[in-house]
């Protein structure tokens, strides 16, 4: 009897154990869902220039799907460059030229499209206030797809940046802000500093960072919108915006000089440029005199100003 008391008590013992383990694996994150599944689903071109395909992923357990365009030549250990698109948008904007700009350096170019916010947009959530109840970390996403794809076509882990257009701006600027580590430069385009930002990041790391703005944007205003009469939420203006980075970088040198036009029509475009920051970073910026809400291709060669940027940060 007292042997089989003692049994009934070990198997209540061990249940106990087992179902006290049972619950920690059910809490404990998977790590298979951080990055897994990247699959081809369509193949745009295989030429002698390029290998261009769209894939889908799971990556913090949610289906994504990015494009990846690889020049043909490119070398082992080549600098990868992410493009965000804009709010609402997709990743087919290449009409802006950067994949014929990733064709003459050779980097590998990296679209990914956002998630789908609560009115069926594409979206990179940078804490618009209609974005409240997005749970989706596009910080996570982005750094977990950068850091596979530098691992699966042998890309640089240092030369890694990131630059995207008006809310794919603001994730640029979000980036900066958070003191990731995989991106080693951004370049937002049209894009915005959330007041809410430098509030909440009062600890920021030097980042060589480049802003493209129109001065007559009136979709992300050069002036600011505080008071939220456009419905992004409050942000500032965009020469507040930079001065907060040329701050925390340190810059100590400073450079304006109007460029050439491009065009007969083009804009007067000034490029502000601030050197000699902490660990060699810069700022600049490109103001476009009158332009509006756009990647600025008519009045610059926008891919290549990019590039000519991030060039300057190659390890």
């Amino acid at each position: 009897m007292r042997q089989h008391k003692i049994f009934i008590a070990v198997t209540i013992i061990l249940a106990i154990h087992a179902i006290f383990a049972f619950e920690a694996l059910a809490i404990m994150p998977s790590k298979s869902y951080k990055s897994a599944n990247h699959h081809i689903v369509k193949q745009l071109s295989t030429t002698t220039q390029a290998t261009y395909n769209i894939y889908e992923c799971v990556i913090d357990g949610i289906e994504r799907t990015y494009k990846l365009y690889l020049p043909k030549n490119i070398k082992p250990n080549a600098p990868l460059v992410f493009a965000l698109h804009g709010y609402g948008g997709s990743f087919n904007f290449d009409n802006v030229g950067l994949n014929e700009v990733a064709d003459r350096y050779g980097f590998a170019l990296c679209y990914p499209q956002g998630s789908k916010d609560g009115r069926g947009n594409n979206c990179w959530n940078v804490g618009y206030p209609f974005q409240a109840d997005m749970t989706v970390d596009d910080i996570s996403f982005l750094c977990t797809l950068a850091k596979h794809l530098q691992k699966q076509h042998s890309l640089s882990r240092h030369n890694t940046f990131c630059t995207g257009m008006s809310n794919g701006g603001e994730m640029c600027y979000l980036l900066a802000y958070d003191k990731q580590n995989t991106f080693a430069a951004v370049a937002p385009v049209a894009g915005l500093t959330m007041e809410w930002m430098p509030r909440h990041y009062t600890s920021t790391r030097p980042i060589p960072l480049f802003e493209i703005h129109g001065t007559e944007d009136r979709v992300s205003e050069w002036t600011g919108d505080l008071d939220n009469k456009g419905g992004w939420g409050a942000y500032i203006a965009v020469p507040d915006a930079i001065n907060k980075w040329i701050e925390c970088n340190k810059c100590t040198e400073t450079e304006s000089v109007t460029l050439p036009h491009k065009n007969t029509d083009s804009h007067t475009v000034i490029a502000h440029k601030y050197t000699a920051g902490r660990r060699g970073t810069e700022v600049w910026l490109y103001e476009i005199v009158g332009g509006g809400h756009s990647w600025a291709t008519n009045d610059i060669d926008t891919g290549d100003e990019i590039w000519k940027f991030f060039s300057r940060f190659i390890k």
